[in-house]
């Protein structure tokens, strides 16, 4: 069985040891201003995000059917049996569409190196392949963050909500959404209130790309995704002078 993450936000109380954990292991900087940024970053791959007396945790979600993956053109990202979605940097030609395409806004990107990668959560699949959990799992006091086969969690999320139906919204996030995610989500309020993407299909988002593909004739197509690359290729030409623009101003302050 594919392995998964559940992370219950009643049991989270923002000790941020799942963020030192993932950064030792992945051998980034840790300290106070960056336990401070609550946001995803190519040196940060989970943040804690406080939501009042709340707590929700940012990473990659792990879909089963990863939009990511289907929308690499050289097939740098791919979802393994296992459970993660995994990145080659070495096949990476650095398009960046996986940016786009991610309804969770997972992946970044190193803006200021030299020779710049896209950067993930990959569900510390080395550990996971040596039946160990996650180093998130492993440094969470609280068991707020659990690693195991994916329909236990189910069943352990369900089990929780049972036990305290006051202290749980009734819904597993991750369970359906976009088709159903590796890491899934249980707390106090339903995780849109918590700064999680809401109103997501319950379909896999790569069904929706090839079904409209289907339907248009091939010669159209070519034209069209020429046509699409020059407006994408315009697009994020202004984004990347938009973040170059950013890093510098934040490099002075």
């Amino acid at each position: 069985m594919a392995n998964a993450i559940l992370f219950d936000s009643t049991k989270c109380v923002g000790c941020r040891s799942c963020e030192s954990a993932c950064a030792e292991k992945w051998g980034n900087p840790y300290n106070e201003k960056i336990a401070a940024e609550e946001k995803l970053s190519s040196h940060k791959l989970t943040a804690v995000v406080t939501k009042g007396d709340k707590y929700i945790r940012r990473m990659c979600m792990h879909c089963m059917e990863p939009a990511c993956a289907s929308a690499c053109p050289v097939g740098a990202l791919v979802k393994t049996a296992a459970g993660p979605v995994v990145y080659d940097a070495d096949k990476c030609m650095g398009c960046r569409y996986c940016m786009t395409a991610c309804a969770f806004a997972a992946p970044t990107y190193e803006w200021e190196a030299r020779l710049p990668k896209v950067r993930k959560c990959n569900m510390c699949a080395e550990r996971l392949a040596a039946g160990k959990p996650t180093a998130c799992s492993e440094a969470c006091p609280n068991e707020a963050t659990v690693t195991g086969e994916r329909d236990a969690l189910i069943a352990i999320a369900k089990a929780r909500m049972a036990e305290a139906p006051q202290s749980y919204a009734q819904a597993i996030y991750g369970l359906n959404e976009v088709g159903g995610t590796s890491v899934m989500m249980i707390g106090p309020v339903p995780m849109a209130e918590l700064g999680m993407p809401g109103k997501l299909p319950t379909e896999a988002l790569p069904a929706f790309t090839w079904r409209a593909l289907e339907m248009i004739p091939s010669i159209v197509t070519t034209g069209g995704v020429l046509l699409s690359g020059i407006s994408w290729i315009t697009h994020r030409r202004t984004e990347v002078a938009r973040a170059e623009r950013n890093e510098r101003k934040g490099a002075r302050q």
